[in-house]
């Protein structure tokens, strides 16, 4: 089955619960990447017996990516699916303009200017577009399944 065929069986799920996911797997994605910069730029001060604030500046740095995240992907899925149902094809342009308003509405609140919202939102759309025309995959599909277990029986030993 080739990728585009396997697009259109996603539609077990509501647009609700794609929203859902999509923010969830950005607050998931956000929370890592804020462990990581807060790794990487928050360099802990060695002091005795002061762990606590180390930690709390970490776990705040994480709450703010992680809820930037899961905003972002919340509005991108959210608008997406309003446009495809809306406009009733499934094309490059639904993912385009939810990425444009994702990008322009968060990151354009957290940067406080129009120019910021306009470059993020399209920065978010043109990304979008070209994974959706290049056909939103990362792995070519051999055709082949992989099971956890084995498939074939184990031959019988007569003694």
């Amino acid at each position: 089955m080739n990728p585009a065929e396997r697009r259109y069986l996603e539609d077990d799920d509501t647009p609700t619960m794609k929203t859902i996911k999509g923010a969830t797997t950005g607050l998931v994605a956000g929370s890592i990447w804020g462990t990581v910069v807060a790794t990487w730029y928050d360099v802990p001060r060695v002091e005795r017996n002061v762990a606590l604030p180390g930690l709390l500046r970490t776990l705040k740095m994480m709450g703010s990516y992680g809820m930037t995240f899961a905003a972002i992907g919340g509005v991108y899925i959210g608008v997406e699916q309003l446009v495809l149902n809306y406009r009733a094809k499934r094309d490059f342009v639904n993912g385009a303009v939810g990425g444009f308003v994702a990008g322009a509405s968060i990151l354009g609140y957290k940067g406080r200017s129009i120019p910021t919202a306009l470059h993020a939102g399209a920065a978010l759309a043109v990304t979008s577009a070209l994974i959706d025309a290049c056909g939103q995959t990362t792995k070519a599909d051999t055709g082949k399944e992989y099971y956890a277990y084995t498939t074939k029986k184990r031959p019988t030993v007569d003694q």
